[in-house]
Order: structure tokens, then sequence, then C-alpha cells
């Protein structure tokens, strides 16, 4: 039976992990094994965070269009009610952002709903 010599392949999935893993802390960069399960282990953390950042920005735009709601003496889930019962179609993203940066308009959209 002849000899399968597998060094180029072998070697360059090796090095497709170690390229994964240049900065990561002493053995993690260096070692084959023990990069490959911290590679593993941060991509799942990875995908988890991609995940995460949605939550987490929707989340700073619901507390900036509450504070400036809360500014004209409008709590946010009834600001959020009058602007679906207007038919005030903004999302959550550029709300915030006429909160923070434009807070004329806003303030505009606020005596709208009062009305």
């Amino acid at each position: 039976m002849v000899r399968v010599k597998r060094g180029n392949i072998a070697r360059k999935r090796r090095q497709k992990i170690l390229n994964l893993a240049k900065g990561f802390r002493g053995s993690h960069s260096t070692l084959f094994r023990t990069a490959n399960q911290q590679v593993m282990k941060g991509l799942r953390y990875a995908y988890i965070g991609r995940k995460e950042k949605k939550r987490q920005f929707r989340q700073l735009w619901i507390s900036r269009i509450n504070a400036a709601a809360s500014s004209h003496n409008m709590k946010y889930n009834v600001f959020i009610n009058r602007l679906k019962k207007a038919n005030i179609n903004l999302n959550r993203k550029i709300l915030s952002q006429l909160a923070l940066f434009d807070p004329i308009i806003f303030s505009q959209i606020i005596k709208e709903l009062s009305q």
C-alpha cells in the first residue's frame, strides 16, 4: 500500500487556526490544540455578541427617547402609543437621533402628539 503524506494539508489546516488565534496571550496563540479551543470559544462569543449588540442598541435608543420624552412631561410608553395612534412611523433609532441631535424637531413631534 502506498504511503499517504498529509503534511501540506494538515499544516494548512493548523495554520488557518493559528492565524485566527493571533493576538491571543501565551500559548493560546502558539500551540495548536489550545489555540483551536480558544478560537472555537472566541467564534462562539462573537456569534453571541452580534445578537447582543442589537439588544444593547435598542436599549440605548429607548433610554434616550425616554429621557427626551420625560423632559417634556411624557412617559416613554405613552409617547410610543401616541406615535402609533397618530400613524407616525419613525423607528426608535431615528427617534433617539432626533432627541439627541435635533431636540427642536423632537419637541415639535411631542407637541403634535399632545393635541
